[in-house]
């Protein structure tokens, strides 16, 4: 079984239920899902012992948060090539911050990623729940390649 930390950054709470949802699909895939907030990474040393990543955050102000973005500093340093990625994030309006996080795990840190950032408004709009879950799902299938 598999091993994928799933870590976002939140201003409302919608990012890290997304994140939830998505972990859902991991586990529906047969595999297996931490749930972190940004908060609680403090080194490299705590990026370590996964076989995928899926970082979310919510765009503000047409950026990523500021704590996802010193997760992705961290995460340089962590080795993470070859590793299965992916990301996400609830917006509002423009909704940048996954696909700038998405870019940066596929071209600088070089790890195998699904499809595309998954962008929500809502998970409980548009069939949301069902994306989510879905994104965990591709997720896990990619760690069986």
């Amino acid at each position: 079984m598999a091993k994928v930390l799933v870590a976002f950054s939140t201003r409302t709470g919608e990012t890290k239920k997304i994140a939830e949802l998505i972990a859902e699909g991991i586990r529906f895939g047969g595999n297996d899902a931490n749930v972190v907030n940004i908060t609680s990474i403090k080194t490299e040393k705590d990026l370590q012992g996964y076989d995928g990543y899926a970082f979310g955050s919510a765009t503000y102000h047409g950026e990523m948060m500021q704590g996802m973005k010193t997760l992705l500093f961290l995460a340089e340093k962590a080795d993470l090539e070859g590793k299965i990625g992916g990301s996400f994030g609830a917006f509002g309006w423009s909704g940048e911050a996954p696909g700038r996080i998405f870019d940066t795990m596929k071209n600088i840190f070089k790890m195998k990623m699904v499809s595309g950032p998954l962008r929500l408004k809502s998970s409980s709009l548009g069939g949301g729940i069902t994306m989510a879950q879905d994104y965990g799902k591709e997720i896990s299938r990619k760690l069986s390649q």
